[in-house]
């Protein structure tokens, strides 16, 4: 896989995650994102032994868009904990079958009760343990006959929360088939892209801001013009206001 690099300096690095790569590794013995950047700073600086790298935050398999990963022990510490602490603003596209009336040109507020399963998130019923609460909101940006292309601001982090909040609302994400699409892509990919991350560098604490390119899966399905693509950036600027 080829490393796509956003940003890099001695204290953090981030790049672009393609979508079947996992973020780490796991029982499957696949090659993952973690590893990758890993074999790329020890042969960049010629570094001895094993490299120190910090994983803060992670995206679901068939997810792509920005990780960013801290270099040293401190930044980690730091970025953990601006992210456990919503510090850091979480912007994806995702693209959905339209199979329902869709939302008008403003943000929708979202707050669901989920109980994590084997392998996926639903909603919580009255008996149900382990309840964790998960909060977005999305923004339709464009549409055609088929798809409808939303931006999504990501408050909680919960597990598959974008994927079920969006499809209990009618929208599930296009090539997403655990949450009722119609649509399998031949990769085994789903249409959701971190688009833009956004926080305090943990070191010298100044803003960061990562922007990813809408990758091709979802492109070639909708229009994706200049007027579009800066109207993604300019919402992601304002942090979803």
């Amino acid at each position: 896989m080829k490393l796509t690099i956003l940003h890099e300096d001695n204290h953090i690095i981030a790049v672009e995650k393609e979508a079947g790569v996992l973020s780490q590794g796991d029982s499957s013995g696949d090659p993952s994102l973690l590893d990758l950047v890993r074999d790329y700073i020890k042969a960049a600086y010629n570094k001895p032994g094993r490299v120190f790298l910090g994983l803060v935050h992670r995206l679901d398999r068939p997810v792509s868009g920005i990780m960013v990963f801290a270099r040293t022990s401190k930044a980690a510490e730091r970025l953990s904990r601006e992210f456990a602490g919503r510090g850091v603003v979480k912007m994806y596209i995702a693209l959905v079958e339209k199979k329902g009336a869709l939302p008008s040109d403003e943000w929708v507020e979202c707050e669901d009760d989920l109980v994590g399963k084997r392998g996926y998130s639903e909603k919580a019923g009255s008996g149900s343990r382990n309840v964790r609460t998960a909060k977005l909101r999305y923004r339709l940006i464009d549409s055609n006959e088929r798809y409808a292309l939303v931006l999504v601001h990501l408050l909680t982090g919960r597990k598959h929360q974008i994927r079920a909040q969006l499809s209990m609302r009618g929208m599930p994400i296009v090539g997403d088939e655990t949450y009722g699409t119609a649509e399998k892509l031949p990769d085994g990919s789903i249409c959701l892209h971190a688009v833009y991350l956004g926080f305090r560098h943990p070191v010298k604490e100044k803003p960061v801001e990562l922007f990813s390119e809408v990758p091709g899966r979802i492109a070639e399905k909708i229009e994706m013009g200049d007027t579009v693509r800066e109207r993604i950036i300019t919402l992601c600027r304002g942090s979803g206001g």
